[in-house]
């Protein structure tokens, strides 16, 4: 199993401990209970069934060792095979779904004749048994209509953090234009934006600044709630969130009813903030990023919110400062946000990070390492990607530097220690009456 699979079978053993990390559910047991009546679906592995042992022992390796240790642990399960694959359980569940009335049998012999489950490996009595666990399961029952659309709040600040795009104004940069965009994220209990900023691009390295901004400044929550974009999608925002304790949580596809408190500071922005501005007269995004803070400080956190009771979100955050769960190692803070890559290290004992050329000590050549690094320190020749193997440190790589390697002392094989280097042209001159005994004149 390769390391990107290892990696998101961790990431999903986090998913299903989160719950107890964050206060979702009180009782572990009973938690745990409820996880092992079920089938779980794993990447790359598929349809697995675990125990209550197992979901306790993930939570301590948890809490004592951290994510990596999740990534560490997992067993390949080499060699074993489920008699319902997870391909052909997608195609029951679509056939079910589409035609509810149909018999099983009817089912399984439209899925033999389709050429989708093959007779010899998978029985009938197999594709019933699939099925009942689908609907103990309650896998089979939601629809359209069984979706809960009520309201919800928390009433601690730092529990869940919503984080969204607005698309902001076209502005000046010297003589071109370029857009905006305002990525956000906001303490759903207090209304607070935890961070807020204007960037010129919308892609993670955005993004992954911006929550890099709110943790360090008003702690790690217990949630963090997203949409289902690209970025928040991200497996390096997911390394993110298991690294500091925080469950990610995603809305619904095509339903914005969840996000509703940061849709409405969205809205409040423009039009108490964006209709204020001529764009036209904003040169740079650090001069828009200005004008945006000043707006925050003395505007939108010191207004009375009418879902707050009258008081402001400034009020809120401020009376309940103990509950934030802020981060005092900031060397574990600065590690948790860095890039992840796997590489694996060529004869010459080179990778390549973002088409730019590292060397590292030739004891690792041939081996796959994880890099880890902040996109800062790309092209510095003074910063050094540190290189991991299972979690832990073995070394680091540097940017090659050519002209030092051509000019590089080589070691050669043998005892070279006697040799000295030639002093004028006459050491090499070869004299062939001194080989044949003579004094080297005619």
């Amino acid at each position: 199993m390769d390391d990107k699979a290892r990696q998101a079978i961790g990431l999903k053993k986090f998913s299903l401990i989160s719950p107890i990390l964050n206060g979702q559910e009180a009782n572990a047991t009973e938690y745990f209970r409820r996880l092992a009546a079920e089938p779980i679906k794993m990447p790359v592995l598929g349809d697995r069934r675990y125990s209550e042992k197992t979901f306790t022992s993930w939570l301590n390796v948890y809490r004592r060792y951290g994510f990596e240790a999740l990534v560490r642990g997992q067993r390949s399960d080499k060699g074993k095979h489920r008699s319902v694959s997870p391909e052909t359980g997608e195609k029951i569940v679509e056939n079910i779904k589409s035609n509810p009335k149909m018999p099983v049998t009817v089912l399984y012999e439209k899925m033999i004749g389709d050429g989708v489950v093959n007779p010899l490996e998978t029985s009938l009595s197999s594709v019933y048994r699939f099925i009942g666990d689908l609907a103990m399961s309650g896998a089979l029952s939601a629809s359209s209509e069984d979706k809960d659309m009520r309201r919800f709040s928390h009433d601690k600040v730092g529990q869940l953090y919503q984080a969204d795009l607005l698309y902001g104004p076209t502005i000046k940069n010297g003589n071109k234009r370029e857009p905006t965009f305002l990525h956000t994220i906001l303490d759903d209990c207090s209304r607070y934006p935890v961070w807020s900023q204007f960037y010129t691009v919308q892609n993670f390295e955005s993004f992954r600044h911006c929550m890099k901004e709110a943790v360090s400044r008003h702690g790690v929550p217990r949630l963090m709630y997203t949409d289902n974009a690209k970025i928040y999608r991200s497996q390096q925002f997911e390394f993110i969130c298991a690294s500091i304790g925080c469950t990610l949580i995603h809305s619904q596809p095509f339903v914005p009813c969840g996000r509703g408190k940061i849709e409405r500071f969205f809205k409040t922005v423009r039009m108490r903030f964006l209709s204020t501005i001529d764009a036209d007269k904003i040169n740079g995004v650090d001069e828009l990023n200005a004008l945006y803070f000043k707006w925050l400080e003395e505007d939108y956190k010191r207004k009375a919110h009418s879902g707050l009771e009258g008081l402001t979100p400034h009020d809120i955050l401020m009376s309940q400062l103990d509950n934030l769960n802020i981060m005092t190692d900031l060397r574990f803070l600065e590690e948790a946000f860095l890039y992840r890559a796997s590489r694996k290290i060529q004869h010459d004992a080179t990778i390549q990070i973002d088409n730019i050329l590292y060397e590292t000590e030739p004891i690792f050549a041939g081996r796959r390492v994880e890099v880890r690094y902040d996109p800062e320190w790309l092209g510095d020749m003074s910063m050094k990607l540190p290189l991991f193997n299972d979690g832990k440190k073995i070394g680091d790589a540097w940017m090659v530097r050519f002209h030092d390697n051509a000019n590089a002392k080589r070691k050669f094989p043998g005892n070279r220690k006697n040799l000295q280097p030639l002093q004028n042209k006459e050491d090499i001159t070869i004299s062939y009456a001194k080989i044949m005994g003579g004094d080297g004149h005619d």
